[in-house]
């Protein structure tokens, strides 16, 4: 009786852990080197960047507490040296949740238009329009892209690597986020076209594959061309369902998420656009 009940209490046990265990083991992660010194950490579907200085590391976007503690872990493998200083690139919960993890003892820097806590961090250092900062050999350029997508959204561009680390305005050849989130598309644009006079090479995104800064370009003709075609076919009368019928932006149909994601940005533009008033307007 004593070996049956021993023999159930470790049954229940392992059923017990079981789904936490197939919960990490779904977990995608990686760390690769992009450039000297700059890593890009893959957790699931979204990237947070470590640049290792000789003071410390440099870190962005916790994406959530799992996430940071495991790149807490990481970065004590690259360097014996301590967390410096941790950028949020914008504030919304699936990139800026969890950064008590990494905050500690850190300089944590946001937009001024970020939250006065995000998930319970408080921002050190709020800056408006560009902030420069030179730790070790290194040197941070962050530059506020305006509103659009969320309206604390900032690019970080490392040097002497010149890789610039952006999140959700663009990605090399990725469509945009299914129904583009409701944003103001115009502005969005606007956004893309401030990643565009910034000086960088290496596109290191939150989400999608490492590109060159000409793929920032090809995002924002992507979406002009995709307003282009919607507002005319809008103003013709058509249908959400036409409209996804006859725009077929073939020129990517190469790029990630193309056929899941199109007809969800067909349906996001054409909201902007009736929204806006742009459908009606002469």
């Amino acid at each position: 009786m004593k070996t049956l009940l021993s023999s159930v209490a470790v049954v229940t046990l392992l059923l017990l852990q079981a789904p936490q265990t197939l919960a990490q083991a779904d977990v995608t992660r990686s760390v690769t080197e992009i450039a000297p010194d700059v890593y890009r950490l893959q957790n699931n579907f979204h990237y947070s960047m470590v640049v290792i200085t000789t003071e410390g590391a440099v870190v962005t976007d916790p994406i959530n507490a799992d996430a940071a503690g495991w790149i807490k872990t990481e970065v004590a493998k690259l360097t014996d040296k301590p967390i410096t200083h941790l950028i949020y690139s914008h504030s919304h919960g699936d990139h800026a949740s969890g950064g008590a993890v990494l905050a500690e003892n850190a300089t944590v820097i946001t937009q001024a238009n970020a939250p006065n806590l995000i998930d319970g961090v408080k921002p050190t250092l709020r800056f408006d329009d560009t902030h420069e900062f030179v730790q070790g050999d290194k040197t941070f350029e962050l530059t506020w892209l305006g509103p659009g997508h969320g309206e604390d959204l900032i690019a970080v561009v490392v040097r002497p690597a010149n890789v610039a680390f952006i999140t959700d305005a663009a990605a090399p050849k990725r469509l945009p986020w299914r129904n583009m989130g409701g944003a103001n598309i115009d502005n969005w644009i606007d956004q893309v076209r401030k990643i565009e006079s910034l000086d960088f090479e290496i596109f290191a995104p939150a989400h999608g594959n490492v590109g060159v800064k000409a793929d920032a370009t090809d995002a924002r003709i992507y979406m002009e061309q995709l307003k282009t075609s919607v507002l005319a076919g809008l103003k013709e009368g058509k249908s959400i369902d036409d409209l996804k019928k006859d725009i077929t932006m073939s020129d990517y149909k190469d790029w990630s998420n193309y056929e899941s994601w199109l007809p969800l940005n067909i349906e996001g533009m054409a909201s902007f656009l009736e929204s806006s008033g742009q459908v009606t307007a002469n």
